[in-house]
């Protein structure tokens, strides 16, 4: 069995970041999947299906590549949260954070075309938030990085200052869990090593 391409279909740099330091360089084709046509109460069962969905509508550009397709949110007390809208959406959302915890649900998807097989799995990680003041809450959201989070906030960037501790896997919540990641690919047949540059 040859070894496919390997294709992300993120348009997420965070993502990106995570493949290339375990020596994947993946080509990266953004879904551009319109994710508000899935609406789903049930947070793994949510980024489970988007993440499929975002695979397919990559997947269809290829005849043999391995796709993988993923999708975060965040719970807390029961609610999801994605991608904040705007600045007083993010400010809100940390407000209601701070001093709390919240389980990051991440949805993968990988798609061999060549062995036409799809695997769809769901990590969780728990991440607990400092508590924080106001002046704080608003100086973080200001830094535009929750922006462009789902959950509001980047474990690798200034968001890690408000994170006390993680029970679970670290770079899931960066937004692909890569110790799941190896296991797909070995239940695909394949060696996490066959695809190190």
């Amino acid at each position: 069995m040859g070894i496919p391409t390997f294709v992300l279909a993120s348009a997420s740099p965070a993502r990106l970041r995570l493949l290339q330091t375990v020596g994947i360089e993946p080509i990266v084709k953004p879904s551009d999947f319109d994710e508000s046509q899935i609406q789903l109460t049930d947070p793994a069962q949510l980024v489970q299906t988007l993440a499929q969905h975002k695979a397919e509508t990559v997947a269809s550009q290829f005849e043999s590549a391995l796709i993988m397709g993923c999708d975060s949110v965040l719970a807390v007390n029961g609610e999801i949260h994605g991608k904040p809208v705007d600045a007083s959406e993010a400010i809100a959302r940390w407000q209601g954070m701070q001093g709390n915890f919240g389980d990051l649900y991440t949805g993968h998807v990988l798609i061999d075309l060549s062995q036409n097989r799809t695997i769809v799995k769901c990590q969780v990680t728990r991440v607990y938030f400092a508590a924080m003041s106001d002046r704080a809450i608003k100086a973080y959201v200001a830094t535009g990085e929750p922006l462009k989070c789902a959950g509001a906030f980047a474990l690798e960037g200034f968001g890690s200052l408000f994170v006390e501790k993680i029970a679970g896997c670290h770079s899931n919540v960066i937004g692909l869990s890569l110790p799941l990641l190896r296991q797909m690919l070995a239940e695909l047949g394949y060696d996490v090593t066959d695809f190190w540059q």
